[in-house]
């Protein structure tokens, strides 16, 4: 933090899941930057147990807590999983009309239309937004963003996202490979359902799902045609997240003089960079090392890629939350990094009077892609083209 500035006030606004295991314990770990004041709820018994759980004033009258506990940042993160989510635009719109900085749970809003009026209501009242957008800001997937950003591996030609994330996550991994401000113009998606057996009721990592005998599995499946000739390609399964009968986790990208695929079972993930010898005879492998606080384990400092280039033989990421001194590190996995820097990005915009790193028209546009993925499928395949309807939803 810079010297002399006190904490910016954040009231987390909404009493979702990841208000209370991730974006509390968060802001304590960022308490030089940031400072928990209060919480707002749609009822007394959430608020009141979220209140409790993270020790601070809750409130269901958003007034009374802006009044009583002066925050300038609100965390927009109301209840996951529909229709609940669904409560994210109407309750950002009210959270900028209240004239709070916010940093939105994904996705930005369930309805285009509310993304569009909480863009609008921000601009005018001069308020930053941020979404909470991590999968494409974990460390494994900003060492290849770095070194895409040196060139070695020339254009990106195209890009996927195969069950590495779902929906606007997954969206964003495979634009992040292009570089943001890359333009798409079409889209055509086909969604499916499809039965699954008796066995899909013993879930990986999920009690809920075995409540439930046979199971059906939908399938997303979508083409994204970019400006420039480039060509993004997203898988997903609703099913991957907690059934070993979708194991299979990877993003790639296939550039002019390389490639990168990731590789993910279970927990065990694996990336495979690639260059050319001189000869262009053979591939030349990447080699990605972590570097820890200490040899046999710690927090993350950096990660590494050594490349063989002569030019760029040594490219690194240093994480923002590394141990300035030894046995400091804040005690964050590759996932908490991710949301820690979506905090930190609107906290530097607002300090500085700058836009975000990812900010609301990118959210936006993930969710919009989204979308049209499954009316293009509603619509027998036919392309949809972009900019579309902003009062679609998703289906």
């Amino acid at each position: 933090m810079s010297a002399g500035k006190d904490p910016l006030r954040v009231a987390i606004i909404g009493t979702g899941r990841r208000a209370d295991y991730y974006h509390g314990p968060l802001l304590r770990l960022l308490s030089d930057e940031v400072e928990l004041v209060s919480i707002w709820g749609r009822s007394n018994d959430s608020a009141k147990k979220l209140g409790n759980s993270l020790n601070v004033p809750w409130y269901t009258n958003l007034d009374k807590l802006i009044k009583e506990t002066k925050p300038i940042i609100g965390i927009v993160c109301v209840g996951g999983g529909p229709p609940l989510h669904r409560a994210n635009g109407p309750i950002g719109i009210m959270a900028v009309e209240h004239g709070l900085h916010v940093l939105l749970e994904t996705p930005i809003a369930h309805k285009l239309s509310d993304a569009d009026e909480i863009i609008r209501i921000a601009d005018k009242k001069g308020l930053k937004i941020e979404v909470a957008e991590q999968f494409y800001r974990r460390p494994l997937e900003q060492i290849k963003l770095k070194l895409i950003a040196t060139g070695l591996f020339g254009r990106i030609y195209s890009s996927f996202n195969d069950f590495e994330g779902h929906d606007y996550h997954g969206v964003s991994v495979m634009r992040s490979y292009f570089g943001f401000d890359t333009k798409p113009i079409k889209v055509t998606g086909f969604v499916r359902d499809y039965d699954l057996g008796d066995q899909c009721a013993q879930a990986f990592l999920s009690n809920e799902i075995s409540k439930y005998g046979t199971r059906t599995e939908t399938q997303e499946h979508g083409i994204i045609e970019f400006s420039d000739g480039k060509l993004g390609i997203h898988h997903w399964s609703n099913v991957s997240y907690n059934s070993p009968i979708r194991w299979w986790r990877s993003s790639r990208f296939l550039g002019e003089k390389g490639m990168g695929i990731s590789i993910k079972n279970g927990d065990v993930k694996e990336e495979i960079l690639t260059l050319l010898t001189s000869s262009g005879e053979s591939l030349r492998p990447i080699t990605i090392k972590r570097y820890l606080e200490r040899l046999d384990g710690g927090g993350l400092q950096s990660i590494v890629a050594y490349t063989g280039d002569s030019e760029y033989p040594i490219v690194k990421w240093e994480n923002p939350f590394r141990s300035k001194k030894p046995g400091h590190g804040l005690p964050l996995d590759d996932d908490a990094i991710g949301v820690a820097s979506c905090i930190m990005s609107l906290v530097e915009a607002v300090r500085n009077n700058k836009e975000p790193e990812y900010g609301p028209h990118q959210a936006r546009l993930d969710q919009e892609i989204t979308i049209a993925i499954r009316q293009s499928s509603l619509q027998g395949g036919k392309p949809i083209t972009l900019p579309f309807d902003p009062q679609a939803q998703t289906v």
